[in-house]
């Protein structure tokens, strides 16, 4: 089993990466390794707007501040990270820098020309990381899901086969 010492989770704020940030919690508990919670102020893509990024960061540290000592105070390390940017590229910006040895984050379960066009940050990382990623998505229907049960506590985890290495 690998030994996990700092663990990232980009956080969002949506319902889904609050439970990666559980599970990443659990495992930095059972592990103890540090938890670094990441929130990524999205920058449009385009002509430079003038939108108080300085500002909209302060807010959302001081909701990710809050998130992580409701969440994980007492039960694991923590810090605290806030930036902004293109969320793929910040995550793993912030992999490299604090070395992280695991990421376990949400994905939004998009799919067809919504993909297509939005993107997927999950599927850059998972593709990029410098480190192994563990991945969370929307419980809900779909041809390999499953209902959670009570020990995943609303995590579902995937049960499609994987692609041979």
């Amino acid at each position: 089993m690998p030994q996990f010492k700092k663990i990232l989770c980009p956080v969002d704020f949506d319902q889904n990466s609050l439970l990666a940030l559980g599970l990443a919690c659990e495992l930095a508990q059972e592990r103890k390794a540090t938890l670094y919670a990441l929130h990524v102020v999205e920058i449009p893509p385009g002509p430079e707007v003038a939108i108080p990024f300085d500002k909209m960061e302060g807010q959302a540290r001081t909701k990710l501040e809050e998130l992580a000592r409701q969440k994980i105070n007492g039960k694991a390390s923590y810090e605290v990270r806030v930036t902004s940017g293109d969320p793929s590229v910040e995550i793993l910006r912030a992999a490299e820098r604090i070395g992280s040895d695991l990421i376990v984050m949400a994905t939004h379960g998009r799919k067809g020309l919504r993909r297509f066009v939005l993107g997927s940050v999950a599927e850059r990382v998972v593709r990029e990381a410098p480190c192994l990623v563990l991945t969370i998505r929307p419980a809900g229907p779909g041809p390999n899901r499953r209902p959670p049960s009570p020990e995943t506590k609303g995590v579902e985890i995937d049960r499609s086969p994987s692609p041979p290495f």
